[in-house]
């Protein structure tokens, strides 16, 4: 199968580099991305958006034959969704990484404009649960290989036409929250709510990180996401 690798804001693909070789291993093919615009300054990438973000998937996809998984972490949800949206037929299940299906005319999250872009805002700007179980040594590697996304990218609203998307199975690999947890929480997110309740089959899976698992639990991660594609 080929699986489809999308970050989260402000890394690349090789942020994927400790969870791709265990799904090779496994006889699959992971495609880790890199998002266009990535540490571009604003003049180049004023003018990308979520949209361009989506395309790149959809482009991923077109490339290969036969049906993708597509997994996305964090913000790489709002992405992976989309591209769901752009070729359900295509896609065999969506898993996302700490992150949920984002409903139409909604954007990832709000954060700081530097010189037009948005850069790494740093680690302790999350909250703990997300970051605890990132030691120094790993926060410090991976907050000096982040960049800049463009400036549009987390707050431009996602664009979903298609309700095909629907019966394309789901699978969210929770950092810290049992399904029956997830489900009452996100009961109180309103659209968010009804897009996850019209999602026919859709499941979600404790993981017991923080909201970087790549980096603080690959060889787990990894395990999950061959566990989603096997279902």
């Amino acid at each position: 199968m080929d699986i489809i690798l999308v970050p989260g804001l402000w890394l690349d693909a090789s942020s994927w580099e400790d969870v791709a070789p265990a799904l090779e291993a496994a006889g699959h093919t992971p495609h880790p991305l890199s998002m266009p615009g990535l540490g571009v300054p604003a003049p180049e990438s004023e003018s990308i958006g979520i949209g361009d973000w989506v395309a790149a998937v959809v482009t991923e996809i077109d490339a290969l034959e036969g049906d993708v998984v597509l997994v996305g972490h964090s913000g790489g949800g709002n992405v992976v969704w989309g591209a769901a949206d752009a070729r359900p037929d295509r896609v065999a299940r969506v898993v996302f990484v700490d992150s949920v299906p984002t409903p139409p005319g909604q954007g990832i999250s709000e954060f700081e404009l530097v010189d037009g872009v948005v850069p790494f805002p740093g680690w302790d700007t999350f909250d703990a649960p997300d970051v605890e179980d990132l030691d120094p040594a790993t926060r410090e590697k991976w907050a000096a290989r982040t960049s800049s996304v463009p400036g549009r990218v987390p707050t431009d609203p996602l664009s979903l036409a298609d309700e095909r998307r629907y019966s394309v199975p789901v699978t969210v690999l929770s950092g810290n929250a049992e399904e029956a947890e997830f489900r009452a929480v996100l009961a109180n997110w309103g659209p968010w709510a009804a897009e996850f309740e019209a999602i026919q089959a859709a499941e979600v899976v404790k993981l017991g990180t923080g909201h970087w698992p790549q980096f603080s639990q690959p060889d787990e991660l990894a395990q999950a996401i061959l566990d989603a594609v096997d279902r």
